[in-house]
């Protein structure tokens, strides 16, 4: 589906495929919704993450930015859409949970790597800028590390300063200190269909262990 026709063909489908088939679901969505985890993903058009987590609609608050990047509360701007959905999300949805979810082969970041190819395009440029600290934590870090390795390390890395600079917010941060909040940092390999979290005990991204059925 790549033409607008197609995209209105496609509501047709939906619907009649959707709407007429969960009518009461739809009906019940019609007037509210709660969903409980917010997420933060990449514009990328090959990682949407209510497909990617297999969720139905309502069930996520998605803010989608370049790279998943979150700035932190000194380099947002006074209209700064993706703070702006993150505090109705806190502040009003009361979410139980923000997850932030990068992915491999982020364009976002490849541009951050080789500002060459952004050079010219003034909103892009400072916008990938905000995760210059990851990049150079990686270069601090892993001097030796090249190419992809140093691109995924990097795009792992941006992840984790977003969940940061999430905390940089003083309404986000007490909720996470009273409990009503919890952070999660993911990765999406593309390549290998795998999603993995940070867990901050082993200070790595684990991934996420298969079903039997589905492993085999």
């Amino acid at each position: 589906m790549a033409r607008f026709h197609e995209l209105v063909s496609g509501f047709h489908a939906f619907r009649s495929e959707y709407l007429s088939r969960d009518k009461a679901f739809f009906q019940e969505l019609a007037r509210g919704q709660s969903p409980k985890t917010l997420v933060v993903a990449c514009c990328d058009s090959r990682t949407d993450p209510a497909i990617v987590l297999g969720c139905k609609p309502g069930e996520l608050f998605v803010v989608r930015s370049i790279a998943a990047i979150v700035p932190d509360e000194a380099n947002a701007g006074e209209h700064d859409a993706v703070v702006a959905a993150l505090e109705y999300g806190v502040k009003h949805l009361k979410i139980h949970d923000i997850v932030v979810m990068g992915h491999s082969n982020c364009g976002g970041i490849f541009g951050l790597l080789h500002p060459e190819t952004i050079a010219n395009d003034r909103y892009i440029n400072r916008w990938v800028s905000l995760a210059g600290p990851a990049v150079r934590r990686i270069d601090h870090e892993n001097p030796q590390a090249q190419g992809e390795l140093r691109c995924r390390l990097c795009e792992e890395g941006a992840v984790l300063l977003s969940i940061e600079n999430l905390l940089s917010y003083a309404w986000i941060r007490s909720a996470v200190e009273a409990g009503s909040l919890c952070l999660h940092a993911a990765y999406y390999d593309l390549h290998r269909g795998m999603l993995a979290l940070w867990n901050s005990g082993t200070e790595d991204y684990e991934e996420l262990a298969l079903p039997a059925a589905a492993a085999s």
